[in-house]
């Protein structure tokens, strides 16, 4: 199983960017998928996530700010960030909850941080 990241980049703050990660490999189907970010010194922090039925969560500091959703056909999540802020600067990685074919290699799986940098 592997969890692909994209999206990432540097911005001025007001601006958006739109994280994409793609979960491949022997998938049966995907629980809840979520996106972390970890900015230097900080502890890693959940942003959003969203379950298979498409019930989402957000971190309080995001919420009307950011998107989550994610397409079940393609096994991918997005994370639509508008109105960024230099406090938003940080490492973000996606993680999956997923159930294999065969069973055994089910479990959380997390995808490569991309590194997202807000300028102000």
């Amino acid at each position: 199983v592997q969890l692909q990241a994209s999206g990432g980049g540097l911005v001025q703050a007001g601006e958006s960017l739109r994280l994409s990660c793609a979960a491949s490999g022997g998938i049966f189907s995907i629980n809840a998928m979520g996106w972390y970010r970890q900015a230097p010194g900080k502890q890693r922090e959940l942003v959003a996530a969203i379950l298979s039925r498409g019930i989402t969560d957000y971190a309080d500091s995001v919420k009307g700010r950011f998107t989550i959703a994610r397409d079940n056909a393609k096994n991918t999540v997005y994370l639509q960030m508008n109105s960024l802020k230099p406090e938003d600067t940080a490492v973000y990685s996606c993680n999956a909850d997923i159930i294999t074919r065969e069973g055994t290699r089910s479990g959380t799986y997390w995808g490569q941080g991309t590194q997202v940098t807000v300028s102000s």
